[in-house]
């Protein structure tokens, strides 16, 4: 199975506050959906109840401590990253997607493959943070940069890592 985190990243790390994001950047909405679609997405309680509901075309694996949590039929809830991704790897999941938050993230970037990264040219104030990306153990293999306009408050780059140090 290839692990995948997927974030925008503020210049400082900042990837939210108070359980919400810090900017409105439509063009990564639009490349997070069409990444993630008709795939497998694991996130921390938090973050999913951030979304408000299931996104469409998408199986949710949420991280909680709470034995009693509940999601709509056809997600599933497990207590720790490691029972998650042990029922992906029982079910086949080729690809999983790791979109937060900011512990879900510190758990699980040493254990990725690639990094799919939005990294937004701001540096808001903040309460979650992006694990730093060590170049020693990732580098660059696609960097695409765009304005901010009209509909993008900042400009942005979107940047793919893969891992270049073998998982230990």
């Amino acid at each position: 199975m290839r692990i995948l985190l997927i974030a925008a990243v503020a210049k400082n790390g900042v990837i939210g506050k108070e359980n919400d994001l810090v900017w409105r950047i439509p063009t990564d909405f639009k490349r997070f959906k069409a990444l993630t679609s008709d795939n497998y997405i694991l996130m921390g309680r938090k973050t999913f109840e951030s979304l408000g509901k299931p996104l469409p075309n998408r199986t949710h694996l949420v991280i909680t401590r709470n034995p009693h949590y509940t999601v709509p039929e056809g997600h599933h809830v497990f207590k720790s990253v490691e029972d998650a991704f042990t029922y992906c790897n029982k079910i086949g999941v080729s690809k999983l997607y790791i979109i937060g938050g900011g512990e879900i993230y510190k758990q699980t970037i040493s254990l990725a493959d690639e990094l799919v990264i939005t990294e937004v040219d701001a540096s808001p104030e903040g309460d979650t943070y992006f694990p730093r990306i060590d170049p020693e153990i990732w580098k660059i293999v696609s960097k695409e940069d765009h304005p901010a306009d009209e509909k993008n408050e900042y400009p942005f780059s979107f940047i793919d890592y893969e891992r270049i140090k073998p998982l230990i």
